[in-house]
């Protein structure tokens, strides 16, 4: 077992590559959110 990938779909990383995109997805929707009720005040 010493087949080290830089992506090993086996091992469940694809499952963290998309928890990771949603993650930052949902920072930059809260900085937005953020930005958009500050100038509105």
């Amino acid at each position: 077992m010493k087949n080290v990938a830089l992506y090993s779909w086996e091992n469940g990383s694809f499952i963290m590559i998309i928890v990771f995109g949603v993650v930052v997805a949902a920072l930059i929707g809260g900085i937005m959110l953020m930005m958009n009720s500050d100038k509105k005040k």
